[in-house]
C-alpha cells in the first residue's frame, strides 16, 4: 500500500516519462487496503530551498479533510543546467468509518534552469483528469505571465502579507485575469486571516434594530501585530467598502481619513501592537464602542459592547487559526469569486 508521509518523505524517486505508470503501479499494490481520493488539483510553487520537504509537510495536513492531487514544485532558476527530478508519494488517512485508508496522490518536482519554461509542461502534464486546478503561489509574481499555465488555472492562492510592491503584483494578477476573460479567482491568504474577526465584528449589527448604528460611525481603532500592516489596510478597506466610504486622504501613516455617503469624515486609527496579524478592533459609533479583541489563550475572541467607563460582559467566539494549513484549508472550502475581497482591494488600493 502506498507509504503514509508522516516522515514527509518526498516518497519514490521516477522517470518523468514514467510517473502515470508508478501511479497505476502504486495503486494496484494497494488495492483492497486503500482508497484513492481526489477533488481538486493543487498545484503549489516556490522558489525556496527545501520547500519541498516543507511543502510535503503542508500537504500532508491539508489531504486530512481536502483530498487532492497535489503537484509540488520547487524551482531553482538560477542553477546553470536544466534538469526536473521527480517522486511519487501517497498521504492517507483513515476514513471516518476507520476501516479502510483514504489516500491523496502527490508529484513532487524540483526543477533547475529554465523554470518558466517548464512550469507550464510540468503542471499541465500532470493534472488528475478534468478536476479544478488551484495554484498555490508562494513567491511573488513577475513578468511574463504565462497564458499557457494561467488558462488552466482556476483559483490562484497567494499571500499578498510579504509583497513588496502590492499594486505591481495586483496589476500582474489583474492581467492575468484579463488573459483568461476572469475565469481566475484571486484568492489572498492575507484577506483569509481575520475572517473571524471581519465575521465577529459584522454580528454586532445583524439585527435590523442595530442597523442605524452603522451611519453613525465615528472613528475606527486597529491593531496589528509588527509586519501585518496590510492586513489591517484590507480590513479597514473591508469596513470602506461595505458601508460606502472612500478615501479622502491619510492623515499620517497611522491614520486614514474616510468619508461617507453622508459626508461625514471618519478617522480609522492603524496600530502596531498585540501578537495576532488583527489583534484588535474597536469602533464607535455615537455614545457605544464595539469591541473585537483577541482572548488571552489566543484560539478564542472577546466581543463586547457598551458606554465609555462602564463594566461590560464579553462574549468569546472563535478567533480561526494563522499557520498555513488551517488558511489554505479555508480556501479550499470556499466557491465562488472573492468580489467583498476585490470591493476592499479597490477601496484602500493606493495605500497598499
Amino acid at each position: 500500500m502506498p507509504a503514509i508521509t508522516e516522515t514527509y518523505s518526498l516518497g519514490l524517486p521516477v522517470e518523468i516519462g514514467r510517473i502515470d505508470q508508478e501511479l497505476k503501479k502504486l495503486w494496484r499494490e494497494s488495492e483492497g487496503a486503500a482508497t484513492r481520493a481526489s477533488l481538486v488539483n493543487l498545484a503549489v510553487y516556490s522558489e525556496e530551498p527545501g520547500s519541498l520537504t516543507s511543502n510535503t509537510q503542508l500537504m500532508a495536513g491539508i489531504t486530512e479533510d481536502h483530498a487532492c492531487r497535489a503537484i509540488v514544485i520547487e524551482a531553482d532558476c538560477h542553477a546553470k543546467d536544466n534538469q526536473v527530478n521527480a517522486w511519487i508519494s501517497a498521504h492517507c488517512h483513515v476514513s471516518g468509518a476507520g476501516s479502510k485508508q483514504v489516500c491523496s496522490e502527490q508529484i513532487s518536482f524540483l526543477l533547475k534552469g529554465g523554470c518558466t519554461t517548464q512550469l507550464p509542461n510540468i503542471v499541465l502534464s500532470h493534472l488528475d483528469s478534468d478536476l479544478p486546478l488551484y495554484l498555490w503561489w508562494q513567491e511573488e509574481f513577475r513578468e511574463p505571465i504565462n497564458p499557457q499555465l494561467w488558462t488552466w488555472v482556476d483559483r490562484v492562492i497567494y499571500d499578498s502579507h510579504g509583497w513588496k510592491d502590492f499594486s505591481a503584483q495586483m496589476r500582474l494578477l489583474e492581467s492575468a485575469q484579463e488573459e483568461t476573460n476572469q475565469r481566475i479567482v484571486l484568492c489572498d491568504l492575507n484577506w483569509t486571516r481575520p475572517d473571524n474577526v471581519r465575521f465577529a465584528l459584522a454580528q454586532f449589527f445583524d439585527h435590523p434594530a442595530s442597523h442605524h448604528r452603522l451611519g453613525r460611525i465615528s472613528k475606527v481603532r486597529i491593531d496589528f501585530a509588527s509586519g501585518f500592516r496590510s492586513t489591517a489596510l484590507l480590513f479597514a478597506g473591508w469596513l470602506g467598502a461595505q458601508l460606502g466610504w472612500h478615501i479622502e486622504n491619510a492623515k499620517s501613516c497611522s491614520v486614514l481619513r474616510f468619508i461617507t455617503p453622508a459626508g461625514r469624515k471618519v478617522d480609522v486609527e492603524l496600530r502596531e501592537r498585540g501578537e495576532q496579524p488583527i489583534d484588535k478592533i474597536a469602533l464607535t459609533s455615537g455614545d457605544i464602542e464595539f469591541v473585537v479583541a483577541h482572548a488571552q489563550c489566543g484560539d478564542l475572541l472577546e466581543v463586547s459592547r457598551g458606554k465609555s467607563g462602564e463594566k461590560r460582559t464579553s462574549q468569546l467566539m472563535p478567533a480561526g487559526k494563522n499557520d498555513p494549513v488551517s488558511l489554505i484549508s479555508e480556501e479550499l472550502m470556499r466557491g465562488g469569486p472573492h468580489h467583498v475581497y476585490l470591493h476592499a482591494v479597490n477601496c484602500v488600493r493606493d495605500l497598499l
